[in-house]
């Protein structure tokens, strides 16, 4: 079985982030992993003070990602995504299948709503995934505006409670496909999430095909897993009639 990261940051980018993309590379190699999304915050404090033009300003988004990439070589396949807020909400959005050409070329996407963007997402094979979805602040939306749910946020709960148990009952509720992810951050968050498949992830198309297969296994592990219930399982899951 392969594993994948679907959640973590660079300091390059994301300021919350305590680690640079060589030190997240070499995090997720020594843990065993073969491939790393990097999920980079996109939304208005980190693109608005980015540079002058748009293409300054995906340049800078893209140095993390592009760093790790590099650094890694074929050590590790480091795969593009972004961890989206919309401005005026507080709601994040996982965006896998996502490319540098689609980001270049739609300004402002990080001013649009999750209802206008839905249709670009459509028709690019954009998987919109939301992140943590039951934490506090956090709106619920409407399902038919998702593909998936993160339902195993690894973040610490002296953190964040990202009230996992709740996500993953809800998603079973509305049909969602279930996510993992570590939410990597730095040292204090530990590389205990993401999905194991059965082939190696080397590309967005791929991942974003295995996701809406479901063939995916979820990692959950750790204390945050122990305390909510839940353990490593697999993404599929009989849907409600």
């Amino acid at each position: 079985m392969f594993k994948t990261e679907l959640h973590a940051h660079t300091a390059e980018v994301s300021p919350c982030a305590k680690m640079k993309a060589r030190d997240v590379v070499d995090a997720y190699i020594e843990a065993g992993y073969s491939t790393l999304v990097i999920t980079d915050h996109f939304c208005d404090y980190v693109i608005n003070n980015a540079g002058a033009t748009w293409t300054q300003k995906i340049d800078h988004y893209l140095a993390g990602y592009r760093r790790a990439k590099e650094y890694a070589g074929d050590r590790l396949n480091v795969l593009l995504g972004l961890e989206l807020r919309f401005e005026g909400s507080s709601n994040d959005y996982l965006m896998f299948g996502v490319t540098e050409e689609f980001l270049y070329s739609h300004p402002e996407l990080h001013k649009m709503k999750l209802n206008r963007f839905r249709p670009f997402a459509i028709q690019n094979d954009i998987f919109i995934n939301q992140a943590h979805p039951f934490r506090n602040s956090l709106d619920i939306v409407k399902p038919n505006l998702l593909d998936g749910m993160e339902v195993f946020n690894a973040t610490p709960t002296s953190s964040h409670d990202s009230r996992n148990d709740i996500a993953n009952l809800w998603a079973q509720r509305f049909g969602l496909i279930r996510t993992s992810g570590s939410d990597f951050h730095g040292t204090d968050h530990r590389t205990l999430s993401g999905i194991m498949t059965d082939e190696r992830i080397t590309s967005s198309e791929q991942l974003v095909a295995i996701l809406r297969s479901e063939t995916h296994t979820l990692i959950c592990e750790g204390e945050v897993a122990k305390e909510e219930g839940l353990s490593t399982m697999p993404a599929a899951y009989e849907r409600k009639k």
